[in-house]
């Protein structure tokens, strides 16, 4: 080992002019989180929606009912919010003012849309709550401790309960709800896009489990697409009870790491990076058991990150730090696609193929 250097090489004037300012943006970032947590806690987006889609500061103030003595400080956040691309302004033509409006992004925070687009208004306060907050902050003592495995998560470490237990309500009932509600809009946002780029997928399949489907609302899409397949719904009991009895799917209360129902395809989205690799494996290994051979038409269909700088660095940065939120909050992972491989051929599948890339998630169907 080399011995420890006294001197460090120099940067230059303009290499350290910028190192500072990077400096400043990788510290306070949390700020930009914050700022965001704030405008959905405001109401911000859902606000310019009901003005019509744009809105002059003034109009802001005036409809979340701010006092007037803050309207300064709400043009310094909107300043940070526009920045980072929440929102979009120009300037108004007759006041000179800024005119804001919403992007893509601050679409998909709007409350009480009736869409395919499901409000990520929960998402956003699920992961910037003080509980994960607390977790993120005590990552250097939890990496100094010597765990025994299967090692719990700074969240489970520090709060003594993971996130989505039935622990998580003793903890604070307000955060759990926030919680499953986040993890449900996570969840579903993207359904329709998947049925219209991935729907070859589904021709020809008469039946298909959704695993931890929720209250149905991806079988639910699937089925209106899909009027011949029929849907099973598998979840836990506490989450079954509360689904809509509607005949449109079936639901089965139970557990996956114990049984899956049986099925031509069984569907796992969002669910695997929850779960370690040994844990994946044990899921994996029921899914197989529930469906036909590859011949039949037998195949798992697995929506999730694949990590990987192919879709460029934004998309990249995205997918890592879904793997820190996992890693700061469950005991589970994002994985590239050689671990993924790694997984199905432990699994004893034989085969698999990623249909396509959406966004930072892909589909992939799995062969036994």
């Amino acid at each position: 080992m080399a011995a420890q250097a006294d001197t460090i090489e120099v940067p230059t004037d303009a290499e350290l002019l910028q190192a500072q300012a990077d400096l400043w943006r990788h510290s306070l970032y949390y700020l930009s989180s914050m700022g965001l947590r704030c405008a959905v806690q405001l109401q911000i987006p859902t606000t310019i929606h009901r003005l019509g889609g744009v809105a002059l500061l003034a109009d802001l103030m005036a409809a979340l009912s701010l006092p007037s003595v803050k309207m300064p400080f709400l043009h310094r956040l909107m300043r940070v919010l526009v920045t980072s691309g929440v929102f979009a302004a120009d300037k108004d033509s007759e006041s000179g003012g800024e005119l804001y409006r919403l992007t893509p992004l601050s679409r998909i925070l709007v409350d009480g849309v009736t869409d395919e687009h499901h409000s990520q208004k929960y998402f956003v306060l699920a992961v910037t709550a003080p509980h994960c907050a607390e977790a993120a902050l005590g990552l250097a003592d939890w990496f100094k401790k010597d765990l025994e495995p299967p090692v719990p998560s700074p969240f489970e470490d520090m709060h003594g309960a993971p996130v989505f237990d039935e622990r998580t309500p003793l903890m604070d009932e307000e955060f759990d709800a926030v919680a499953n509600e986040g993890l449900a809009a996570h969840d579903n946002l993207g359904i329709a896009t998947i049925l219209r780029e991935c729907g070859d997928i589904f021709k020809g399949l008469e039946s298909l489990t959704d695993c931890c489907g929720g209250d149905g609302t991806t079988a639910r899409a699937l089925v209106k697409a899909y009027p011949h397949i029929k849907c099973t719904v598998l979840d836990l009991p506490k989450v079954i009870d509360k689904a809509p009895k509607d005949g449109v799917v079936n639901y089965v209360a139970g557990d996956l790491f114990h049984t899956v129902p049986s099925s031509q395809a069984v569907m796992l989205k969002l669910v695997l990076h929850f779960w370690s690799d040994e844990d994946c494996v044990k899921i994996l290994t029921q899914c197989k058991k529930a469906i036909p051979p590859h011949d039949e038409g037998g195949k798992i269909i697995i929506i999730d990150i694949v990590i990987g700088p192919s879709l460029g660095p934004i998309m990249f940065e995205a997918q890592l730090l879904m793997d820190m939120l996992m890693m700061v909050t469950t005991r589970g992972v994002q994985r590239s696609e050689n671990d993924w491989r790694k997984l199905f051929m432990e699994a004893g599948f034989k085969d698999y193929k990623i249909v396509k890339k959406l966004g930072a998630r892909c589909v992939i169907e799995v062969y036994p």
